[in-house]
């Protein structure tokens, strides 16, 4: 029998580029009635441009100010604000392949409808596949970043008030999901 997962008030959503992390913690967030912060909206301004710290980091700040809330990202200079103040941490580990094909897949499906996102930044053809900014350059630059630290900030003493959930697989993340009650209407 399944033990049901306890996630916590304050979860913070990690995971590579492309893994699903904002799906997955609109899903969580629905699912406990609990509002969602991107950590994209907070960064990203027109036309690409992102937030210098001093902006962007009290903006965090405030952000996960209150006693319930779910961030959707992995930011690390954000880390010293947001994970003391968690209480779960989420991290979608999946396999490099089922990473990159679902961003590689997300990026096309961008570039092609030009979806509007935070702030109104869109996907190109050419920032998604020919700039030094490719999002999954990114993605090559650190999913094994990612798998390297994750394991260590687990273990680290200054983190012992976080329960951590690691996922690895979509079928684990669903599976996970399923089993926390839904919220009381």
């Amino acid at each position: 029998m399944q033990q049901r997962p306890e996630p916590g008030e304050r979860i913070n959503v990690v995971g590579t580029t492309g893994s699903g992390k904002t799906t997955f913690a609109k899903a969580l967030g629905q699912r406990l009635g609990v509002p969602v912060i991107e950590i994209d909206a907070l960064f990203w301004k027109p036309g690409w441009c992102g937030t210098p710290d001093d902006e962007f980091l009290p903006s965090v700040e405030a952000a996960t100010r209150s006693e319930r809330w779910i961030l959707d990202g992995n930011y690390s200079r954000t880390r010293p604000i947001t994970w003391p103040r968690a209480d779960t941490v989420v991290w979608l580990d999946y396999s490099f392949p089922r990473v990159f094909v679902q961003l590689l897949r997300r990026t096309i499906r961008r570039a092609r409808t030009q979806e509007p996102m935070w702030n109104g930044c869109v996907e190109t053809w050419w920032k998604g596949f020919f700039s030094r900014d490719s999002i999954l350059v990114w993605c090559l630059k650190t999913y094994w970043l990612r798998r390297r630290t994750y394991p260590h900030l687990m273990r680290s003493p200054e983190y012992g008030h976080l329960r951590f959930v690691r996922l690895r697989t979509p079928r684990q993340a669903k599976n996970w999901l399923d089993a926390i009650p839904p919220k009381s209407e």
